[in-house]
Protein backbone atom coordinates (compact mmCIF):
# COMPACT_ATOMS: atom_id res chain seq x y z
CA UNK A 1 0.00 0.00 0.00
CA UNK A 2 1.47 3.29 -0.99
CA UNK A 3 1.98 5.98 1.56
CA UNK A 4 -0.47 8.63 1.74
CA UNK A 5 2.31 11.39 2.54
CA UNK A 6 4.24 10.18 -0.70
CA UNK A 7 0.82 11.42 -3.19
CA UNK A 8 0.11 14.57 -1.76
CA UNK A 9 1.53 17.56 -3.53
CA UNK A 10 3.90 19.61 -1.47
CA UNK A 11 2.93 22.85 -0.14
CA UNK A 12 6.06 24.67 -2.03
CA UNK A 13 5.20 22.93 -5.06
CA UNK A 14 1.31 23.37 -4.88
CA UNK A 15 1.94 27.63 -3.82
CA UNK A 16 4.57 28.02 -6.97
CA UNK A 17 2.87 26.15 -8.88
CA UNK A 18 -0.60 28.14 -8.41
CA UNK A 19 1.26 31.33 -8.77
CA UNK A 20 2.49 30.43 -12.31
CA UNK A 21 -1.15 30.47 -12.89
CA UNK A 22 -1.39 34.55 -12.40
CA UNK A 23 0.00 35.55 -15.76
CA UNK A 24 -2.57 32.90 -17.52
CA UNK A 25 -5.39 34.62 -15.27
CA UNK A 26 -4.52 37.86 -15.80
CA UNK A 27 -4.30 37.22 -19.43
CA UNK A 28 -7.85 35.50 -19.65
CA UNK A 29 -9.32 38.22 -17.58
CA UNK A 30 -7.53 40.98 -20.37
CA UNK A 31 -9.63 39.27 -23.09
CA UNK A 32 -12.61 39.21 -21.47
CA UNK A 33 -12.42 42.95 -19.93
CA UNK A 34 -10.08 44.69 -21.82
CA UNK A 35 -9.63 47.82 -19.84
CA UNK A 36 -7.49 45.35 -17.65
CA UNK A 37 -5.07 44.77 -20.41
CA UNK A 38 -3.83 48.57 -19.64
CA UNK A 39 -2.23 47.38 -16.54
CA UNK A 40 -0.10 45.65 -18.57
CA UNK A 41 0.79 48.47 -20.78
CA UNK A 42 3.51 49.33 -17.86
CA UNK A 43 5.92 46.63 -19.51
CA UNK A 44 5.06 46.66 -23.31
CA UNK A 45 2.26 48.02 -26.11
CA UNK A 46 2.10 44.54 -26.73
CA UNK A 47 0.24 43.29 -23.53
CA UNK A 48 -3.29 42.35 -24.77
CA UNK A 49 -4.89 39.47 -23.51
CA UNK A 50 -4.48 37.19 -26.42
CA UNK A 51 -0.64 38.19 -26.74
CA UNK A 52 -0.09 37.50 -22.66
CA UNK A 53 -1.62 34.67 -23.41
CA UNK A 54 0.16 33.54 -26.64
CA UNK A 55 3.51 34.91 -25.18
CA UNK A 56 3.43 32.96 -21.91
CA UNK A 57 1.29 29.92 -22.86
CA UNK A 58 4.59 29.91 -25.24
CA UNK A 59 7.13 30.37 -22.26
CA UNK A 60 5.42 28.10 -19.68
CA UNK A 61 4.56 24.83 -22.52
CA UNK A 62 8.58 24.98 -22.86
CA UNK A 63 9.43 25.11 -19.26
CA UNK A 64 6.87 21.85 -19.14
CA UNK A 65 8.62 20.29 -21.60
CA UNK A 66 11.90 20.68 -19.98
CA UNK A 67 10.48 18.53 -17.34
CA UNK A 68 10.76 15.73 -19.18
CA UNK A 69 13.92 15.77 -19.92
CA UNK A 70 14.32 15.29 -16.22
CA UNK A 71 12.17 12.01 -16.52
CA UNK A 72 14.75 11.16 -19.78
CA UNK A 73 17.51 11.03 -17.18
CA UNK A 74 15.47 9.03 -14.64
CA UNK A 75 14.30 6.23 -17.22
CA UNK A 76 16.77 3.78 -18.99
CA UNK A 77 17.19 2.18 -22.41
CA UNK A 78 13.75 2.88 -25.16
CA UNK A 79 12.09 4.80 -22.47
CA UNK A 80 15.10 7.34 -21.93
CA UNK A 81 15.50 7.68 -25.85
CA UNK A 82 11.79 8.09 -25.83
CA UNK A 83 11.44 10.66 -23.59
CA UNK A 84 14.68 12.63 -24.88
CA UNK A 85 12.86 12.84 -27.93
CA UNK A 86 9.55 13.73 -26.74
CA UNK A 87 11.19 16.62 -24.35
CA UNK A 88 12.17 18.28 -27.47
CA UNK A 89 9.14 18.08 -29.75
CA UNK A 90 6.99 20.36 -27.69
CA UNK A 91 9.81 23.63 -28.09
CA UNK A 92 9.91 22.86 -32.03
CA UNK A 93 5.93 22.81 -32.11
CA UNK A 94 5.66 25.44 -29.20
CA UNK A 95 7.80 28.03 -31.80
CA UNK A 96 5.75 27.19 -34.83
CA UNK A 97 3.22 28.77 -32.36
CA UNK A 98 5.07 31.82 -32.11
CA UNK A 99 4.06 32.81 -35.78
CA UNK A 100 0.35 32.35 -36.07
CA UNK A 101 -2.22 34.75 -35.25
CA UNK A 102 -2.87 34.72 -31.22
CA UNK A 103 -6.43 32.54 -31.82
CA UNK A 104 -4.94 29.95 -33.83
CA UNK A 105 -1.45 29.96 -31.31
CA UNK A 106 -3.82 29.68 -28.83
CA UNK A 107 -5.49 26.71 -30.22
CA UNK A 108 -2.05 25.06 -30.74
CA UNK A 109 -0.77 25.59 -26.97
CA UNK A 110 -4.17 23.98 -25.58
CA UNK A 111 -3.09 20.68 -28.01
CA UNK A 112 0.60 21.18 -26.73
CA UNK A 113 -0.84 20.97 -23.02
CA UNK A 114 -2.92 18.00 -23.53
CA UNK A 115 -0.01 16.59 -25.48
CA UNK A 116 1.94 17.09 -22.34
CA UNK A 117 -0.23 15.84 -20.08
CA UNK A 118 -0.18 13.01 -22.13
CA UNK A 119 3.43 12.62 -21.70
CA UNK A 120 3.56 13.29 -17.70
CA UNK A 121 0.53 10.54 -17.36
CA UNK A 122 2.69 8.04 -19.10
CA UNK A 123 6.03 9.27 -17.19
CA UNK A 124 4.11 8.93 -13.61
CA UNK A 125 2.66 5.18 -14.98
CA UNK A 126 6.70 4.36 -15.12
CA UNK A 127 7.12 5.85 -11.79
CA UNK A 128 9.53 8.15 -13.49
CA UNK A 129 7.45 11.57 -11.67
CA UNK A 130 6.85 12.05 -7.61
CA UNK A 131 3.08 10.09 -6.85
CA UNK A 132 1.63 13.77 -6.28
CA UNK A 133 2.99 14.62 -10.06
CA UNK A 134 -0.60 14.07 -11.91
CA UNK A 135 -2.48 15.87 -9.21
CA UNK A 136 -0.75 19.15 -9.67
CA UNK A 137 -0.48 18.67 -13.46
CA UNK A 138 -4.04 18.09 -13.80
CA UNK A 139 -4.94 20.62 -11.75
CA UNK A 140 -2.61 23.62 -13.26
CA UNK A 141 -3.36 22.34 -16.64
CA UNK A 142 -7.52 22.98 -16.04
CA UNK A 143 -6.83 26.47 -15.53
CA UNK A 144 -4.43 26.62 -18.10
CA UNK A 145 -6.42 24.95 -20.94
CA UNK A 146 -9.93 27.23 -19.52
CA UNK A 147 -7.55 30.03 -19.88
CA UNK A 148 -6.58 29.29 -23.60
CA UNK A 149 -9.82 28.51 -24.12
CA UNK A 150 -11.25 32.00 -22.95
CA UNK A 151 -8.67 33.90 -25.07
CA UNK A 152 -10.02 31.50 -28.28
CA UNK A 153 -13.49 32.09 -27.99
CA UNK A 154 -13.94 35.73 -26.60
Amino acid sequence: MQNPAMNRIPTPALIIGLAGLLPFLYGALSVLWPALGGLGQMWSINHSGHALLQIYGIVILCFMAGVIWGFAAKAQGPDAALFYALSVIPAIFVFLTAFTEPRASLVMLIAGFVALLAIDHRAARLGLAPGWWMQLRLLLSAVVVICLGIGVLA
